[in-house]
């Protein structure tokens, strides 16, 4: 099992001068992000992490990693990243320890060796997919590759230490060995089944569920057996929501109870000061009817406040109900804006206007292009991508992956997760595109596949350039 697994993970000829392209261009990224925030976080007596979140601002993404491995605790949210805090564990210990040695907190070149690690093996798979798994040309399979990780938010995930670079690979990775798994009439087994599921739904809960699908694309109808159901999909499951319920009451329950102690005696003195000054200014003199004007008007004032705060994180109005999961819905953002100018707009090309800002601070929702060329290069992309759905319809390996993306979508459309800042969760779907455009170009005719291959060409060297430059020059501006 280990040659196995060595095997899996050797380089092999064919794709050392890819791999060496790609390294090349990724180690002068992160050179970039490490440059532009070296100067606030290379320091060794940093707080609690303030200065990560009050300085690190690229786009919607999170400097929680820079902050855990620096000063370790649970503040990912446990029930959608339940074992990540756990697994950069390591990394924290090794960090403090060059802290100790070096004088300098040298998180960001531990971070960057990871990611960079990360996207060498994502481009690893994502080749051996496009070449052996849908058997597109070595030339074609080099092209996809380059034109995938052209997309504006696949660049930028790839520099950037959050969580999705780490999801990226393992969901490639998962959807290579099960199409491996597919091609050589094989059954994803109880234990595979558990080691994937357990260490993509630690790092994203909603991962997990892709390695359901694989398995059920992988496994056939043997996916409803009674003993791998319950062993390889209900146990781990349940367990995985078990510690992130031991998870949250034993570290983040005592917080928050904190937090809401101090938050109550800060809302009571601010209570009290409006009371006074309600007395003093009013006219009515019946004394219930002098509290009872107070407090309705207290009320009122409140929901305001908080309606306020709500609509400048640009945060849609979720789902009524107490669930947890359900305060991450939106029921209210345009869903067909959002489709054109984040989902398959920012996602791929970077919005030249507030360029990387926040939707929680200040970036509008909805931001449009300036050029019109971006929406052509769009609308050819989708279409492009349509039409290799429709030419691979017949292929299983396919809609395993579209499976995969049709959850993504109905998380973010009809749900509403993350649907103010979609585009950040584009490491977890967009190599549908790439996979879905092979398949116009494996059973496209000849003059098809040619005239193709120029267009994609074409567009590759456009987001390269495009999203290359946006992206340096935020990074070095």
């Amino acid at each position: 099992m280990i040659k196995t697994i060595v095997d899996i993970f050797r380089i092999q000829k064919d794709e050392r001068w890819l791999v060496l392209a790609f390294l090349l261009v990724s180690v002068f990224l992160h050179a970039c992000c490490i440059y532009c925030f070296s100067g606030f976080f290379l320091q060794d007596s940093i707080d609690n992490g303030s200065v990560f979140y009050s300085q690190f601002h690229v786009s919607g993404y999170d400097p929680i990693t820079y902050a855990v491995v620096t000063h370790w605790g649970t503040t990912y949210q446990v029930f959608r990243h339940p074992l990540l805090a756990f697994m950069v564990y390591p990394l924290f210990l090794l960090n403090n320890g060059l802290i100790a040695l070096t004088g300098y907190n040298l998180v960001q070149f531990l971070l960057a060796a990871i990611l960079l690690v990360c996207n060498i093996y994502s481009v690893v798979f994502l080749y051996r997919i496009f070449k052996d798994i849908i058997s597109v040309s070595r030339f074609d399979a080099i092209l996809l590759v380059f034109f995938f990780y052209g997309f504006a938010h696949i660049m930028v995930a790839s520099i950037v230490a959050d969580h999705f670079t780490v999801s990226m690979f393992l969901l490639i990775f998962a959807l290579y060995i099960s199409g491996r798994w597919m091609q050589e009439g094989r059954q994803m087994t109880i234990v595979q089944t558990v080691v994937l599921f357990v260490i993509t739904a630690g790092i994203t809960l909603s991962n997990g569920v892709k390695i359901f699908i694989n398995a059920l694309f992988v496994n056939g109808k043997r996916f409803f057996r009674p003993k791998y159901l319950l062993l390889a999909v209900i146990l781990p499951a349940g367990m995985m929501w078990l510690f992130a319920n031991w998870e949250y009451r034993t570290y983040v329950l005592p917080q928050e109870k904190a937090r809401q102690i101090a938050l109550a005696k800060k809302a009571q003195v601010e209570k009290e000061r409006s009371y006074r000054q309600f007395m003093d200014t009013t006219s009515i003199m019946n004394p219930e009817e002098k509290q009872q004007t107070f407090e309705r008007q207290y009320k009122q004032q409140l929901r305001k406040e908080a309606q306020e705060r709500w609509e400048s994180m640009h945060k849609g109005l979720p789902i009524k109900g107490k669930s947890i999961f359900l305060r991450w819905t939106d029921v209210t953002t345009p869903r067909w804006d959002s489709m054109v100018e984040n989902l398959f707009g920012e996602s791929l090309m970077l919005h030249q206007d507030h360029l990387l800002g926040d939707t929680l601070r200040e970036r509008p929702l909805i931001v449009t292009y300036r050029w019109w060329i971006c929406y052509v290069v769009e609308v050819v992309i989708v279409v492009l991508w349509l039409i290799g759905v429709w030419l691979g319809r017949k292929s299983r390996f396919l809609w395993l992956t579209f499976a995969g993306f049709a959850f993504d979508m109905v998380i973010h459309l009809v749900l509403g997760f993350g649907l103010n800042e979609v585009y950040i969760m584009a490491s977890h779907w967009a190599y549908v595109l790439p996979v879905g455009i092979a398949y116009l170009l494996k059973h496209g005719t000849s003059t098809i596949v040619r005239l193709t291959s120029y267009l994609l060409l074409l567009i590759t060297v456009f987001l390269w350039l495009y999203n290359g430059t946006l992206l340096v020059g935020y990074l070095l501006g």
